[in-house]
């Protein structure tokens, strides 16, 4: 028993240097296996580093040779232009008046007169604001728009600065038509801009093509190395010897005039909307990427940026085309012509059952939008408010002649204001605020768009209180009675012509919007053109 025993203790002796020995070699083996890792992802990182320093290279040629397309010139895959003329020309004066830039006679068709000194004074704050006629002030122009009580209400604000505040909003310009402008804004020493725009997207033929149906990994991956030099520069040279234009390889641009060449210019051009939900999908894209390219051109250039979402009214505005939706049967079209009869019939007498008979039109055909609004016409004279918005916001969406923005267009400009942290004043919500029954219509907007004065200058004290809030201003002293002094003797000093004038442009715009502009006839070509919404 003392031998087993003797001889199971050298055993147990034994272990821990065995054990020990074997550890050691164990470790030394791991110890080279992560070695030997090391090296390898050590050997491919080299690699890869090596390959990208070549690519690294041919960019810093092309930046230091200014080879390629200036990836600041961001562009637009959608459309381009036969001609893009400057919007300011210089003036140089004999009469020995300072040099100043300003909007030639040739562009007045869209633009009001404008100008501004060629040299910036030192204590001069500039704002460029852009947008269509909404920003220039139309029925009327400039004088009343939100652009001229900003700066009357930052010179009573802090008059120790020179604010110079200028108007580029151009009558039916839409999102594509602003990126030029503000690129060539960027040369004159901007100190801030303000976009607003969304109304005048619908305006003007243009084609969506493959381009559309283009993967989202490849459209982002083509957005982000079309920053660099090297690729637009190999990109351009390929689309060149390809004799294509189009980043879908497919088909070109669709090109646009130099000026606005809009549907309703034409006599009867309401004739040129029908419901195309594919082109209404491509004019919303479109928009998406002209307001992101100018925020994106804008912060390249460390110039800030305010966003206004425009107003539209909801409850006096008629929809300007309706049309039933593709796919009723003769059956259901009946029914739906029916219901809608009889609905209208006891508009005097029962609008509880005209509300009844309107809501099971709906049902059988939702996208037929004059019967939205007088379901929102019904719910208002019954005093249900919450109900009668809702059917004015469906009507302005199925509206097949969209003239004021759209809901998705909305969206994405609170969703660019999130991505790109820059402020976004609602200017809709800041006017329905004080609607009557919190429904914007007439009581702030003179017609389907247009703020009156009162409500040009509701924006303008908000951006003045944006302004304020990003630190650009300093308030002194009863600066708010002095705005409203100043506000009072500038609209004073207007003439009785501007009112005229005025007036007799809103009669015009009413004739326009429904498709009896003095224009000619719209082409067989523009006829067939569709366009609308879902």
């Amino acid at each position: 028993m003392s031998e087993l025993g003797n001889g199971s203790g050298a055993e147990s002796n034994a272990s821990p240097q065995l054990v020990s020995g074997a550890s050691g070699l164990l470790a030394a083996r791991l110890s080279a296996v992560r070695r030997s890792r090391f090296k390898h992802w050590l050997y491919r990182v080299a690699a890869v580093l090596l390959g990208l320093s070549f690519f690294v290279a041919v960019e810093l040629v092309c930046v230091a040779f200014n080879l390629g397309p200036d990836p600041e010139d961001i562009d637009d895959p959608f459309v381009g232009f036969n001609a893009v003329h400057p919007l300011f020309v210089r003036v140089d004066d004999d009469g020995g008046k300072p040099a100043r830039f300003e909007i030639p006679k040739v562009r007045r068709k869209f633009f009001a007169p404008e100008s501004f000194p060629a040299t910036k004074a030192r204590d001069t704050f500039r704002v460029f604001c852009f947008g269509g006629s909404t920003v220039q002030g139309r029925p009327f122009s400039k004088e009343t728009s939100f652009t001229t009580w900003l700066r009357l209400s930052l010179t009573a604000a802090d008059s120790s600065r020179n604010w110079e505040v200028v108007n580029c909003g151009g009558v039916s310009y839409a999102s594509y038509r602003l990126v030029p402008i503000l690129k060539e804004c960027l040369n004159y020493e901007p100190d801030l801009f303000i976009i607003c725009t969304g109304h005048n997207e619908f305006l003007e033929e243009r084609t969506y093509g493959e381009i559309k149906r283009a993967p989202e990994l490849i459209a982002k991956m083509h957005a982000n190395l079309s920053r660099l030099r090297s690729y637009s520069l190999l990109r351009s040279e390929l689309l060149r010897l390809k004799s294509i234009e189009s980043t879908a390889d497919k088909n070109p641009k669709f090109s646009l005039p130099a000026e606005v060449d809009a549907f309703l210019d034409y006599r009867n051009g309401l004739d040129a909307y029908h419901r195309d939900d594919t082109w209404h999908a491509g004019v919303v894209a479109h928009f998406d990427l002209n307001v992101r390219n100018m925020l994106t051109v804008a912060r390249r250039a460390n110039v800030p940026v305010i966003l206004i979402k425009p107003p539209s009214n909801l409850s006096d505005c008629p929809p300007f085309k309706s049309e039933n939706r593709s796919g009723l049967t003769t059956d259901e079209l009946r029914q739906f012509q029916s219901l809608v009869t009889e609905a209208r019939s006891h508009y005097k007498d029962d609008l509880p059952e005209s509300v009844a008979l309107l809501n099971r039109a709906t049902a059988i055909d939702s996208q037929f939008a004059a019967v939205h609004y007088e379901l929102g016409k019904c719910y208002e004279t019954m005093n249900d408010f919450s109900k009668a918005r809702k059917a004015f916001l469906a009507a302005r969406e199925c509206d097949i002649c969209p003239l004021r923005i759209l809901k998705p267009m909305e969206q994405s400009l609170n969703s660019i204001s999130d991505e790109f942290d820059v402020p976004l004043i609602d200017a809709h919500e800041l006017l329905e605020q004080l609607s009557p029954n919190g429904i914007l219509g007439d009581f702030l907007l003179v017609d389907h768009i247009h703020p009156s004065f009162r409500g040009h200058q509701m924006i303008a004290d908000e951006l003045t209180k944006e302004i304020e809030r990003q630190g650009r201003i300093r308030c002194g002293g009863d600066w708010k009675s002095e705005r409203k002094t100043a506000y009072d003797q500038h609209f004073a000093r207007l003439d009785d012509l501007y009112f005229l004038r005025g007036q007799r442009m809103l009669e015009i715009l009413g004739l326009w919007t429904k498709g009896r502009a003095d224009g000619p006839e719209l082409s067989s070509r523009q006829k067939v053109r569709k366009a609308i919404p879902q």
